[in-house]
């Protein structure tokens, strides 16, 4: 494959292996994708921090990768993961929990200002 990265990343949607439901949106560059590659666990490029995270190195709330797939243009790819705990930074299982009305249809799964207390989040 030869993943078309655009000014270095890529969008990569994830999706909880066993629900099928899509947990979050974010972008990889090269050697995020390489290092999810080589972990197995999910590892993204932040555009706001300019840095390479692993999801879940601050709250424990960690993507194990089961598969990674490349759409047909291959300029897009997808994490298929088991999550533990919830995939967004809110405390929302999902980063996808509101309406476009701004409406909340999905309950917390834990209080991000305990999780993140004194880590910089």
């Amino acid at each position: 494959m030869e993943i078309q990265f655009k000014d270095g990343l890529v969008p990569v949607i994830v999706q909880e292996k066993r629900t099928r439901d899509v947990l979050m949106l974010a972008y990889a560059n090269a050697e995020a994708l390489e290092l999810t590659r080589t972990t197995g666990y999910a590892h993204y490029y932040s555009r706001s921090r300019q840095k390479l995270w692993k999801k879940g190195e601050e709250s424990g709330h960690v993507q194990r990768v089961c598969h990674i797939l490349v759409d047909c243009d291959e300029d897009a790819v997808l994490y298929e993961v088991e999550q533990t705990g919830a995939a967004c930074h809110t405390g929302h299982a999902s980063c996808f929990y509101r309406t476009v009305e701004g409406e909340e249809i999905a309950g917390m799964v834990f209080d991000p200002e305990k999780v993140y207390a004194n880590k910089g989040e």
